[in-house]
C-alpha cells in the first residue's frame, strides 16, 4: 500500500509538472540503494507510458568554452521566442569522497533556474564515465513525461563525453572557441563524424573576426569527414554565436528545426531513438551484472575470509584464480537455492 501511495505521489507530481516532486523523483532514480529500485522502476514505467514528444540536444565542449552560459542564453531564447519548455540536465564533476556535485551548474544558470518554463537539474557524475550520469536516460524520460519538449544535456567536457551522450540524444552540438587549439579538434575523426552542429562561441567584441575565421575552418574540416549516420547528405553546419550579445540564436534554432524535420521525414529520427532504447537496455544489463559481481566479491572481503584464504594462497593451497572460481560456484549454488525457495 505504501509503495502504491508513493507511486501515485510521484506520477501525479510529475504529470502535473510539480518541479519539487520531479526533483525528488530524479533523486529516487539516481539512488544506488537496492531498496529504492522497485519503486523507481514503477515510476519510470509510468512515465514511459505518458512521455510527450521532445527534442533531445547534447551540448558538449571542453571546460571554459561557455556551455552553461550558452545553455542559459539559448534556453531563455527558446522560451521567449518559441514558447518552448526547457529541461537542462547539467552533469557536474563529483567529489571523490561524497560523490556530490562540485561545480553546481544551477548557480551558473540563475535566470533559467527560476524561470517557470524551465527545469534545471545538476547531477553529479559520481564516477560515471562518458560525461553523463548512470541515470541520465531515465531522467530524460521523466522530464518528457512532465511536458518538457526540449531536453538539453550538458556534458562534463569533451572527448569520451561525445561518444556517450551521442547515444542518448537526437542531435549533438559541439561548442568551441577561437583559442586553445580548438581547430585541432577538426582532425579527430571519431568526434567529427558524430557531430550535427558546431558552434563557435564568444563571437563578440574584438573576437568577431577570429570567430568567423574559426567557423570557416570548421566548416571546411567537417566537409572532409564522412558521417555514417545522419539526417541528410550535407556536411553538418558550423555557426558562430554570442551568449553575451545574444546573437546567432535564430540561426541555431533554424538549423536544429531543419535537422529534426528532415530526420523525421527520412526515418533517421525514429531509427536512432529505437537504437538508443536497445543501448539503454544493454547498459542496465551490464549494471545488473556488475551488482552480481559485487555480491560475489563481498563474500571474500570479510575479515575472517581474508585471513583464511590469504594464508591458503600464500601457502600455495589455492591460487587467486581458483579462489575466484570457488566464489562464483558458491554464489551459483546459493542463487539456485533461493530460486527454488521462491518457486515453492
Amino acid at each position: 500500500m505504501k509503495s502504491m501511495k508513493n507511486l501515485e505521489y510521484y506520477s501525479k507530481g510529475i504529470f502535473d509538472n510539480n518541479r519539487t516532486i520531479l526533483a525528488q523523483a530524479i533523486t529516487l532514480l539516481e539512488s544506488r540503494n537496492r531498496k529504492d529500485y522497485e519503486l523507481a522502476d514503477a515510476v519510470l514505467r509510468s512515465c514511459l507510458k505518458h512521455k510527450k514528444p521532445s527534442i533531445r540536444l547534447g551540448i558538449t565542449g571542453h571546460p571554459g568554452v561557455g556551455k552553461s552560459t550558452f545553455i542559459e542564453c539559448f534556453g531563455e531564447y527558446l522560451i521567449q521566442k518559441h514558447n518552448r519548455r526547457i529541461a537542462v540536465l547539467a552533469i557536474d564533476p563529483s567529489s571523490y569522497y561524497s560523490k556530490g556535485s562540485i561545480l553546481g551548474d544551477k548557480t551558473r544558470m540563475e535566470k533559467l533556474a527560476v524561470n517557470p518554463h524551465a527545469f534545471v537539474r545538476p547531477s553529479p557524475s559520481s564516477g560515471s564515465l562518458g560525461g553523463v550520469t548512470f541515470r541520465t536516460r531515465e531522467v530524460i524520460s521523466i522530464c518528457e513525461a512532465a511536458g518538457y519538449d526540449t531536453i538539453l544535456i550538458e556534458t562534463l567536457g569533451s572527448g569520451q563525453a561525445q561518444f556517450e551522450v551521442h547515444s542518448m540524444v537526437d542531435m549533438l552540438l559541439l561548442l568551441v572557441t577561437t583559442k586553445g587549439g580548438d581547430i585541432l579538434q577538426g582532425i579527430k575523426r571519431g568526434i567529427m563524424e558524430m557531430l550535427d552542429l558546431v558552434l563557435v562561441t564568444k563571437a563578440d567584441g574584438e573576437n568577431i573576426k577570429q570567430a568567423e575565421l574559426a567557423r570557416q575552418e570548421y566548416q571546411t574540416a567537417l566537409g572532409f569527414h564522412s558521417h555514417h549516420e545522419k539526417a541528410n547528405q550535407n556536411s553538418p553546419p558550423a555557426l558562430s554565436c554570442s551568449a553575451l550579445e545574444v546573437t546567432g540564436m535564430d540561426d541555431i534554432e533554424m538549423n536544429i528545426q531543419s535537422f529534426v524535420n528532415e530526420s523525421k521525414h527520412n526515418g533517421y529520427f525514429d531509427t536512432k531513438r529505437k537504437r538508443q532504447m536497445i543501448t539503454w537496455a544493454q547498459e542496465r544489463i551490464k549494471e545488473e551484472m556488475g551488482l552480481i559481481t559485487e555480491s560475489i566479491c563481498e563474500g571474500i572481503k570479510k575479515e575472517d575470509a581474508i585471513l583464511k584464504w590469504g594464508e591458503q594462497i600464500q601457502n600455495g593451497e589455492i591460487t587467486p584464480v581458483g579462489l575466484g572460481q570457488k566464489a562464483l560456484e558458491n554464489f551459483s549454488k546459493n542463487f539456485s537455492k533461493k530460486g527454488s525457495l521462491a518457486k515453492s
